[in-house]
């Protein structure tokens, strides 16, 4: 059933399900029509600050709006700028730059440091179910017009902006060091909020220049409010309640509090409204709530979806083939949902591929949280190996460097939209690495399963002939 919730704005409760997903809805639950308010509010306090930089340091692509003439390509016309140090710079002599510069810095009473440590443990306690959470295509309506116009997600760069995301996940759950004021993890809180600012502030203006680029009534302020919270909540909500349980993993309720805490902060750096995160409850519902409001699949967002699964096949460090991260797109958002989003369903192969892997992502997340000091442990080698894997090392298909979240992928008139692509590399003839993990782990539980089914019957068998 793709929308059993045919009417969300009645008086209705009880349980309902929507994309595979069951749940109770109740009076507290967001409606679409309440929702709807969040796309026309968005974060103001960095928007003016960028507008006073942009002012003092003017982008390279300003001209293009301004209809400048010149020959100097975009890229040569001034080296590229840094938001951050440029906000560092000038927080002490103008108002509005100031103002953002004292909000970030200032650390809010309901912060406790100890369980946010705790909460950036639990991202690497399942470290590799929860990068795959997160990978997930799924998208949610509105943010998809403004993603499909920024160019970021078409197939060629897909990989390096995931990655680059990735950068962020892992700096804001590294340590404590780095989620506190001045650490890796905050600066690139505070770089993404900068790039938002700047995103938002490009597509205004292109609108404003000609209104029929994007359509502010329909869709709202370009990365609203709305926006925001549906992307703090795939990273913290999603991964809790969808992503992990369908990989046969379920947090403990001490886990789940210190997780949405972590998240809490990181949507208080990014000027995301953050008050659903303070209870488990209310996330849960607002997740379930942009479940009903949100995703509604477009042919914009198959384009997207599809582009992420091409962007990644055969990539390192996994070399996945496209049936397999099919398969796992079909597992972790569902049927019903994948195939509007027009991501073929592949083989019962690779499908028990995926199966292999979950067996052994709870094999290895069971048993290490049960024992301490293998939890802490496990713990520390999945932060070193992510890092290294992901980050660091190119070589082993990391992103091999530092990026500051600036404003590469800039949305022109003359590419309106992304266009669906065709994948980098051809199939491999071979399983991928990840494959031959998942397909060892399938082999060897069938393996045990048989030896037990075939121990146990030989005990019944001798009990009955006696």
């Amino acid at each position: 059933m793709i929308f059993a919730y045919n009417n969300p704005e009645t008086d209705e409760y009880g349980w309902q399900e929507h994309w595979g997903v069951k749940f109770k809805w109740t009076p507290e639950h967001l409606t679409p029509k309440d929702l709807e308010p969040l796309i026309h509010t968005y974060d103001t306090v960095a928007t003016e600050a960028v507008k006073r930089l942009d002012e003092i340091s003017p982008p390279s692509y300003s001209r293009e709006l301004l209809k400048e003439p010149s020959d100097v390509p975009l890229a040569e016309k001034r080296p590229r700028r840094d938001l951050y140090e440029l906000l560092q710079k000038h927080a002490a002599t103008d108002e509005k730059v100031r103002r953002l510069w004292s909000e970030i810095n200032f650390v809010p009473s309901w912060v406790d440091w100890a369980q946010i440590e705790r909460g950036q443990k639990v991202f690497y306690r399942y470290g590799g179910p929860a990068i795959t959470a997160v990978s997930k295509p799924e998208l949610e309506k509105i943010l998809v017009e403004t993603l499909d116009r920024t160019g970021g997600f078409s197939v060629e760069v897909v990989r390096r902006c995931l990655l680059e995301t990735t950068q962020h996940t892992l700096n804001v759950t590294r340590d404590l060091k780095s989620i506190k004021p001045g650490g890796d993890g905050f600066v690139d809180s505070v770089r993404v909020r900068l790039l938002h600012a700047s995103v938002r502030r490009r597509i205004m203006n292109m609108s404003e220049t000609n209104p029929g680029y994007y359509n502010t009534k329909a869709f709202g302020i370009p990365i609203n409010d709305l926006d925001c919270i549906g992307t703090i909540n795939t990273f913290s909500a999603t991964v809790i309640w969808m992503g992990l349980p369908r990989q046969g993993i379920w947090l403990r309720r001490q886990e789940t509090a210190d997780y949405l805490a972590l998240w809490r902060y990181v949507a208080y750096l990014m000027g995301t409204p953050h008050a659903w995160l303070s209870m488990p409850e209310s996330a849960r519902r607002m997740m379930e709530s942009l479940l009903v409001a949100e995703i509604k699949p477009s042919p914009a967002s198959a384009r997207l979806a599809n582009n992420i699964v091409a962007g990644l096949q055969g990539q390192p460090p996994t070399y996945a083939s496209r049936d397999f991260l099919c398969a796992q797109t079909h597992w972790l958002n569902g049927r019903e949902l994948s195939e509007a989003l027009r991501v073929e369903r592949p083989s019962l192969f690779y499908f028990g591929l995926v199966l292999g892997q979950c067996i052994l992502f709870m094999a290895l997340s069971y048993a290490n949280r049960s024992i301490g000091y293998l939890d802490e442990r496990n713990i520390k080698l999945v932060r070193k190996a992510l890092n290294k894997v992901l980050l660091h090392d190119k070589s082993m298909g990391g992103l091999g460097y530092t990026t500051k979240f600036n404003f590469k992928y800039i949305p022109s008139f003359d590419k309106p939209s992304t266009e669906l692509g065709a994948a980098l590399t051809k199939m491999p003839k071979r399983l991928g690495r990840v494959e031959r993990t998942a397909l060892i782990s399938l082999v060897t539980t069938a393996t045990l399963m048989c030896v037990l089914s075939t121990w146990i019957c030989l005990k019944v068998a001798r009990w009955l002939g006696n």
